[in-house]
């Protein structure tokens, strides 16, 4: 999948008023609560094919839902202006949830979420609450190494982790299939490293 041949995942900055699925569909050919320009017609169709997947790949980036629910939005917006063949959709709506929630977390703007605030009052009744809080710590810890990690070798890590074939993901990323592996292995390893890292500079 040639993302910029489509458009760039910068292009995925955009303003999403809320997160309601309703909001990405048809009205007249335009994105209601979008503006007035004009998007493709087979939008409605593939936003409720893909959007559970979309939402799930941003989610294990983000780990949290609304959060990821965000990103779709910001996706299938794009993807309403955007000239992608609806036969190589999932694929690079897939992609560009990762690089969206990736950005996020690389530009600080994460938001504390209603997750992590059902977590944080769980744990005045967890019996161990040192455990339940050392969990949160270490997906965070996670998520803020992957952030550090080269954008293709941590979307591939992502997508590979999503459920997504070496096959897909190749095709998501135009890469050979056979680089693949050696892709998400060294994005394994340098994940491992940041994490190294973190930990030590604690």
């Amino acid at each position: 999948m040639d993302l910029v041949r489509y458009g760039p995942p910068a292009a995925l900055q955009l303003s999403v008023p809320g997160r309601t699925a309703s909001r990405v569909g048809r009205k007249g050919g335009t994105v209601a609560g979008a503006g007035n320009g004009a998007v493709r017609s087979d939008l409605g169709e593939v936003f409720r094919r893909d959007y559970p997947q979309v939402v799930a790949v941003a989610a294990r980036v983000l780990g949290s839902r609304d959060e990821a629910e965000d990103v779709a939005q910001e996706v299938f917006l794009a993807f309403g202006r955007s000239t992608v063949p609806a036969a190589e959709a999932p694929g690079w709506l897939s992609v560009a949830a990762v690089h969206t929630a990736l950005n996020l977390i690389r530009s600080g703007r994460r938001r504390a979420s209603r997750e992590e605030t059902v977590a944080a009052t769980a744990d005045v009744t967890t019996p161990d609450v040192a455990e339940a809080v050392l969990t949160r710590e270490d997906r965070s810890r996670v998520r803020a190494a992957l952030g550090e990690l080269p954008r293709t070798q941590a979307v591939a890590l992502v997508l590979r982790h999503s459920g997504l074939s070496y096959a897909e993901v190749a095709a998501a990323l135009d890469m050979s299939p056979g680089s693949v592996g050696t892709t998400v292995r060294r994005a394994e390893s340098a994940l491992r490293k940041e994490l190294t890292r973190h930990a030590s500079s604690d």
